[in-house]
């Protein structure tokens, strides 16, 4: 490893021990960016990445709100600012109780990179608190979401910060934090993406992430001479991302056979009943174990891998390291010929590395998924030019965005690794644009 890059890791992991997550993210980028540096020794003059790898702000505050029992509770909120070298901060909210700093400073990480890839103009950051919506009314949701955003709307703006959604923050909860901002800030901008259509919001969003992994997914298959058509597709997860991941696997010949949720996983021979799930997840916010019920097909197995069903294409769509060796073990074993991230950073080092040493066809996060912040960037674009463009239109748009990405990290990966090692080369593409921004303006 390039000794400039080993000593900013170890300084890193000296100071910041106790995030985990983030340690984990910054040992896996700058794991791969030796060659870069080898290359730019005028980086290490500048002192390029001490300052790349420290957020440039971090918001962190308490929520105290009501509930329905007339009872106050206190959540914790942060918004991680980490990087506007190519345009404004732009990345979710999650409301989850893992939610921590460490947590969020790796999603502000790979966002930065994601976001780069995309070649649209927004800078890396994402938020959220340790609130869970789960089990909460509307009510309270509401006035969770409205006592955060009292403090937050100082620190966002349609110029400055826009954040969206993520794990446990939904339409919903976009709505409640958006209507909040608006009332304190007298004015209608794009500051929230993933809007609701009838405020500002564009076709296409809510499938973007799902929709843009799987037409990444097809341009990386076809590209390696297999094709998606009659593939059988386990999918992790049964939100938003999996549920349009499932969708557009469906649409383009595969067969999904299983998917999941924080409680065990359901495996249907004959092809997941996407209708069935939808019914189940979207609309009465139910588990996946009911599934047999509404499908009236299928086998629920509470706990255990999802990783243990064989397949040849695996779609990580829940949350981070969901996919360890042992996982990444079986699949091999039963023959899983490519694995592409549709959560962020699902696969845990080691898995990816061993799928890689198995000639694994292996997507990265940073890539693969970010088909959403495509469309919340296009959202952006939309509310600028006070337009709606139809679900084609902004379909086209984003399946466009997602071949150029796959086109991006392949070419580069050829440069500076190997043809197939998407990973190096989504963290090489996505670093040299923010690289190359940052030394062009200087020491700021």
């Amino acid at each position: 490893m390039n000794a400039y890059v080993q000593r900013v890791l170890d300084e890193l992991n000296q100071r910041y021990a106790h995030e985990k997550e983030f340690l984990q993210a910054a040992q896996e980028m700058l794991g791969t960016l030796s060659s870069v540096f080898d290359q730019h020794p005028e980086y290490e003059q500048a002192g390029l990445l001490e300052r790349f790898v420290e957020p440039e702000r971090v918001i962190l505050f308490r929520v105290p709100w009501v509930d329905d029992a007339g009872r106050p509770q206190v959540n914790r909120a942060y918004r991680v600012q980490f990087s506007s070298a190519i345009g404004p901060y732009k990345g979710g909210m999650r409301f989850h109780p893992s939610v921590n700093l460490g947590i969020l400073k790796f999603l502000a990480l790979e966002q930065t990179l994601k976001n780069s890839l995309t070649g649209l103009p927004i800078g890396g950051g994402k938020g959220g608190s340790d609130f869970n919506p789960r089990g909460k009314s509307d009510q309270e949701v509401m006035r969770f979401c409205q006592s955060l955003m009292n403090e937050l709307y100082r620190h966002i703006g349609a110029d400055v910060d826009i954040p969206a959604g993520d794990i446990g923050v939904g339409a919903r909860e976009v709505g409640y934090m958006y209507g909040q901002y608006k009332r304190l800030k007298g004015e209608y901008t794009g500051t929230f993406t993933g809007k609701g259509l009838t405020y500002g919001g564009s076709k296409g969003r809510t499938q973007a992430t799902g929709y843009g992994l799987l037409y990444l997914v097809d341009a990386m298959l076809k590209a390696n001479d297999l094709k998606l058509e009659g593939m059988g597709v386990v999918v992790s997860g049964s939100g938003n991302v999996a549920i349009y991941a499932a969708e557009k696997a469906m649409q383009l010949g595969a067969k999904v056979i299983a998917m999941s949720d924080s409680d065990g996983f359901v495996v249907d021979e004959n092809g997941i009943n996407l209708d069935a799930v939808k019914q189940i997840k979207l609309v009465e916010r139910g588990r996946i174990a009911s599934y047999p019920e509404y499908a009236k097909s299928g086998k629920y197995t509470a706990g255990g891998s999802i990783w243990s069903v064989p397949c040849q294409l695996a779609l990580p769509c829940a949350t981070q390291n969901e996919l360890t060796l042992e996982d990444a073990k079986m699949l091999v074993q039963n023959g899983v010929k490519a694995v592409a991230e549709g959560a962020n950073m699902p696969t845990t080092l080691e898995a990816t590395h061993f799928f890689q040493e198995n000639g694994v066809l292996f997507a990265s996060g940073k890539a693969a998924n970010a088909g959403g912040v495509s469309v919340s960037a296009l959202e952006m674009s939309q509310n600028s030019q006070r337009l709606s463009w139809d679900f084609d239109e902004v379909d086209q748009r984003l399946k466009t965005i997602m071949e150029d990405i796959f086109a991006n990290i392949a070419q580069t990966a050829a440069k500076y690794a190997t043809p197939t090692d998407y990973v190096t080369g989504a963290n090489i593409a996505g670093f040299l644009k923010v690289a190359e921004a940052m030394m062009a303006q200087g020491v700021v």
